[in-house]
């Protein structure tokens, strides 16, 4: 299997400025959107340090060497370890930002990342940035958001029409770089021929619900695809920042 690639990201009809950061590496099959926080464009920087610090520890996994040394370990646990560390690398490098520029203290960013290996797609996420599968026409959610209306859904406090809706609803439980330690949401799926992956920033899922994408999905060409995705966030009055990355799965 091999995959193509497609991206946008636009500062959206409010921002001044815009504190996603997004990479799009195919040979290597690695893929994130990273939307930042903190004031003094600190989002931006930390954004941009978690997407690079991602990639280069991954692209170093990837070294005959490192694959060697590695090898004992079984492959799927392997990878999700590797994606835990390179997490908490981000996270640390953020941190250590913040120390000799202290205007950006409290900065933080969300952090999804999909990892295409052979037939498997390895997920790791921390935030409320999202990555959703296309198949079969249907479109379903891979991540789950970290964030303190998720809880309150998950508790049966709180349903999620009125989650989507609610004044803190973006809160996060937890972000690269201002939490010390993260604990990302990890997991694998085989991929299969036409599949789609979309991993996109709230700026796209706080005003398109699963269904709205799932129709842009089904009636959208693959090459049309990103900007129609973004355009349709900023029609429908977007508060955000808007990135999307969009993979999809051919045969060789």
């Amino acid at each position: 299997m091999r995959q193509e690639a497609d991206q946008r990201t636009d500062v959206g009809p409010v921002r001044a400025n815009n504190e996603d950061s997004l990479l799009v590496n195919v040979e290597a099959g690695l893929f994130i959107v990273a939307d930042g926080m903190g004031g003094h464009a600190a989002g931006e920087i930390a954004s941009d340090i978690a997407v690079k610090t991602v990639e280069e520890i991954l692209l170093k996994a990837q070294d005959p060497e490192e694959t060697r040394l590695s090898r004992s370990l079984d492959e799927e646990e392997g990878v999700r370890e590797r994606l835990r560390y390179a997490m908490n690398q981000a996270s640390a490098r953020i941190r250590q930002y913040t120390v000799s520029h202290p205007n950006t203290r409290g900065m933080g960013t969300t952090l999804t990342i999909l990892y295409i290996q052979d037939e498997t797609a390895h997920i790791s996420h921390v935030g409320d940035s999202r990555i959703y599968l296309f198949r079969d026409e249907e479109l379903s959610q891979l991540t789950m958001d970290h964030t303190v209306v998720q809880k309150e859904i998950q508790a049966g406090r709180l349903t999620p029409e009125l989650a989507r809706v609610a004044p803190h609803k973006n809160i996060l439980t937890q972000s690269v770089g201002f939490n010390a330690t993260v604990h990302p949401h990890s997991g694998t799926h085989m991929v299969f021929e036409d599949d789609i992956y979309l991993i996109c920033s709230d700026g796209l899922s706080d005003v398109l619900d699963r269904k709205d994408l799932e129709n842009i999905f089904q009636e959208t060409p693959f090459e049309d695809l990103a900007e129609v995705l973004v355009e349709q966030a900023i029609d429908n009055d977007t508060q955000d920042n808007v990135t999307v990355v969009l993979v999809r799965i051919l045969n060789e």
